[in-house]
This record gives structure tokens, sequence and C-alpha cells, in this order.
């Protein structure tokens, strides 16, 4: 078991998504999202494969620490599983909000359409003074989850004068129920095995 790990069981299941894909997604709202996150040009910065397991460089130990320290900055959220490979990192991200109930208001129309594993967000597009989106604040969702994620593993990098930088975009996946909450989990614990036929090898 990893050390910072929190038992997720009770989350799975819980933020089902339709099986009917919608033409949007609110992003803030409670679900499961698998998220990959690539550095730039895939430099191998984080780590390295010896015998099916990883060797955590100093800024990889950064990255899996930024990781866990998520919950700190972003108290709705709940941390699944995490690897951090030699040139991106994997993770699950649980965004578990207090739902507040309301009466007599109409249901939003059914308009979410993403494919699994899109990449989605453009982190660089996204600026403080832009409109607030329809959804809410852009402080809490996906996108600001990874944003800020990202600013801290760069932070460690700048401090110890490591070159590095992070792609510009990242990956995600809303996770649609159990069946593929555990197959995506089996993905990432079995990363480190499968290196070698990794696409982002």
């Amino acid at each position: 078991m990893t050390e910072g790990y929190r038992d997720t069981s009770k989350y799975r299941g819980k933020y089902r998504i339709p099986s009917a894909r919608l033409a949007s997604w609110d992003y803030g709202s409670n679900a499961a999202y698998f998220i990959t996150i690539c550095v730039q040009d895939r430099e191998h910065a984080f780590s390295e494969v010896v015998d099916d397991r990883m060797n955590l460089t100093p800024l990889g130990e950064a990255a899996w620490e930024c990781w866990h320290a998520i919950p700190d900055h972003f108290p709705f959220v709940v941390l699944d599983e995490f690897v951090a490979m030699p040139n991106h990192v994997h993770g699950i991200v649980i965004i578990d909000k207090p739902v507040v109930e309301t009466r007599d208001i109409a249901p939003a129309p059914e308009t979410h359409d993403i494919a699994p594993a899109a990449e989605t967000q453009n982190l660089a597009s996204l600026r403080p003074n832009q409109p607030q989106n329809r959804f809410g604040p852009q402080s809490q969702n996906l996108a600001s989850i990874v944003r800020g994620y990202k600013i801290g593993v760069t932070k460690f990098a700048r401090e110890h004068q490591i070159a590095f930088a992070w792609q510009a975009r990242y990956y995600d996946h809303i996770i649609r129920n159990a069946a593929d909450h555990e197959r995506i989990r089996k993905y990432i614990i079995e990363n480190p095995q499968k290196w070698a036929d990794d696409r982002f090898h």
C-alpha cells in the first residue's frame, strides 16, 4: 500500500456518468477523473524504471508530494491511485463537493460528450479575468486542480535549478462506472511493469 493512500472504495459507483455522452460537461462537478500530465518533449524528469519499479528523482519525489498535497489546497478533492513515470504522471482525482439540495429548479439539459482519454483542457488559455464560466467558479474545477499541481512541481524545479517544463495540455477521462474505475486503477498500478510498451516511452 502506497504511503498517503486513501481508501476510496466508498466513492466507487457514487458518481456514475450516464452512458449517453453529453455535449459538454461541468468539470467542477462531482465525479472521478483520470488524468495524465506529460513533461515537455517527454523528457525523463521524474524517475527511471528498474526491475519494474519506479526509482524517483528529487523532482519525481516532489511530483509525488505535490500530488498528495492537493487536498490541502482543494479540500473537496479525494485522491486515488497515482504514479510518477519517467516523463508523465497518471492519477485519479475525485471531486467530492457537498451536494446542495434545491427545490423547484429544472434540471440542466444533458449536454455532455467527452471521449475517453480526450485531450481537453489547455491551461495556457485560462486567464483570471475571463468572463465567469456558466458552470461556476473556475477555481474549483479540474483545470484549476491540475494547474495548481503543475505550478507546485514547477516551483520546486525552479527553486532547485532543475531544467523542467510541463507539456501545455493534459489528458482527462471521466470515469463512468465502477468497472471503468477498477480498469484505470489497475492500469496505473501496473504502468511501471509495462513501461517498455508504454506509448509515452
